[in-house]
Order: structure tokens, then sequence, then C-alpha cells
């Protein structure tokens, strides 16, 4: 007696699937002309036809590179890169050639040849991958990914290896304030107010508080995890936890400040009490003592303000302090 024959199970239709394609795609490649297999192991191999009619460039040596570009000697030398004694500096390798690349090909017809990596004309991401390759620890570890290199910065957009005119840190301009200026005027026009950070001094730099190479935290600041921590850095006074929390220092010191400068005392962003105003604008003091027709004759206005009862105004640890005046 013959037996039925049973049906497929999934698994079996999955096997038999794959053996069709397989040998499907087994006909397709030997019914393929020549030069179409020729050209899909080109893509694969990354154009090996090139590779094999021209030879890699070669490293010539400083000697070859000196002879056009005494220039730019002097003042390589002159700085880390140039200690050749440091095993870590491009000196101590293959010299120019170190971020430049071999430049054979390019001493042999230097009108029409460029470096394998010119940084005059090359993109920012070929730029910040050469200088990565030695600066991607301590302030320089957070570089990638940071607001600075999002937006298409490069490193020699404010650093220069050969006609850097800073004392330090190899800056296109004389000071640090100057350089940040090209994009950050709006900030850095607001320390020639009266109140302001203690940077045209010379006391403070941008980098003081920033890491233009990236961070952690908001605006790329060094320290903590907000604007807060940052400030609380030098005003630790100011730090709590407190008894009695105002609202306005846990939102951020800026709330009220302008960290980088302002015309009104104490760097705040307007004058008292208008500034307190702003959120207490129906509180036990009435709010229309301080309207345009009173201004100049309040006595609450008039060289006072509210700070004058409420000294512990960013918090109190007072049993009795609940309106911050102790």
């Amino acid at each position: 007696m013959i037996r039925p024959m049973r049906g497929f199970g999934p698994r079996a239709w999955l096997v038999t699937g794959c053996l069709l394609w397989v040998a499907a795609v087994c006909a397709v490649h030997a019914s393929a002309p020549p030069e179409a297999a020729a050209r899909v192991v080109e893509e694969n191999s990354g154009s090996a036809g090139n590779s094999a009619q021209e030879p890699a460039p070669t490293y010539v040596g400083d000697d070859t590179c000196l002879i056009c570009h005494d220039d730019k000697r002097r003042p390589y030398i002159s700085t880390p890169h140039g200690r050749s004694a440091d095993a870590r500096t491009p000196a101590a390798r293959q010299g120019c050639e170190t971020c430049h690349g071999p430049a054979s090909r390019h001493v042999e017809d230097p009108g029409s040849v460029l470096p394998p990596v010119a940084f005059t004309k090359a993109p920012p991401r070929e730029v910040n991958a050469v200088c990565t390759t030695c600066h991607n620890r301590g302030e320089h570890a957070l570089w990638e990914g940071s607001q600075h290199e999002s937006r298409g910065l490069a490193c020699t957009n404010c650093h220069s290896v050969h006609a850097f005119k800073s004392a330090t840190r190899q800056l296109d301009k004389a000071k640090q304030i100057e350089l940040c200026a090209d994009c950050h005027r709006e900030k850095v026009s607001k320390v020639d107010r009266s109140g302001h950070m203690p940077v045209r001094e010379g006391k403070l730099d941008c980098t003081t508080c920033h890491n233009p190479h990236g961070s952690t935290n908001v605006r790329l600041l060094r320290t903590g995890d907000s604007i807060a921590d940052q400030c609380t850095s030098c005003h630790a006074e100011k730090r709590g936890p407190f008894l009695w929390e105002h609202a306005p220092t846990r939102d951020g010191c800026v709330t009220c400040h302008d960290p980088h400068g302002s015309s009104n005392e104490r760097m705040l962003v307007t004058r008292p009490p208008i500034l307190c105003q702003r959120c207490h604008v129906a509180t036990r003091h009435p709010s229309t003592i301080y309207d345009a027709g009173l201004i100049g004759t309040s006595a609450r206005v008039f060289a006072r303000s509210c700070v004058t009862c409420h000294a512990a105004i960013h918090g109190s640890n007072h049993p009795s302090g609940q309106r911050f005046t102790r």
C-alpha cells in the first residue's frame, strides 16, 4: 500500500527557496560578460586599476620640502610640533609629511599637483581628521560631535602651525577674545559694558569658562552639568543647598545675570525692582508703586531696591529666612 505524501513544512519551504536563489545567482554570474565581472572586482577592491598604473607617492624628507618652503620652517621648529626629541611630535616621524602626506608627486610637478593634504584647500573633515590623530585626548577628547565640529569648523579656522600670532595655543589672532569675536561678536561686545567679566583686563579668557573643543555641559561650559554649576565653581558662596531656595537660582544664574556683561550693577539683565517684578507681579507690595508715573518719587525705587530688605536673595539657611530677609 502506497502512503500519501505529506505536505512540506515551513522549514522545508525555506530551504528550497534558498537553494533556488543560490542557483539563480550562479547562473547570472556565469552568463555575465568578462568586463562586467572585472568592473565588480574593481569596485570591491577600491580602484585597484589606478594603483597598478601609478605608483603610490613616497616620502621625500624635510630637506626637499624646505627648498621651496623655507619660510615655514622657523615658526614650525619653535613650536611643540617641531620637537624632534619627543617621539609624539611630527618632527620625530616624517616631519612636514607627517601631516601633509607623502609629497613625491608634488615635488615632481609642484605647479599642478598639491600635497595629499593641503590644509588651505582641504574640507574641514579632512583637516580635522589629520589633527585629531594626535590631538584626541584631554581637552580635545570631545571634539567629534561638538557644536563647533558639527557646524563645519576646522582646526585651522582658529589655529595655525606656520603663521600663528598668539603667545600660546598657536592662534590666528594675537588675543583669544579677538579670535572668538570673529563669530561671537554679540558676546564679545558685552565685555565693553560697565559691568563685565574681567576679560578685557586679561584676568580671564573665554576658555576660562568654555571649552571650544567640546564639553558634556551646556554651551560648551567646562564645569558641571548646568550653567549654575559653572558659576558656583567660582562663586561658591552662592551654591546651595539652602533651607529656603529662591526659584531663579535653581533655574540658572542667567535668569537674572548676563555673564558676558551688562550696563547694570552686578551684571543684572535689568535693574531692580523691575528685575524682580518680572516674576513678582502680584505680591504684598503693590506693583503699581513702581509704574512710570511714580518712578521718580517712590522711595522704593529711588536709591533702593528689593534686595535692600531681601538681602539673601540667592537663598537662606536662617529658620526665619522664608522671605530671604536674613
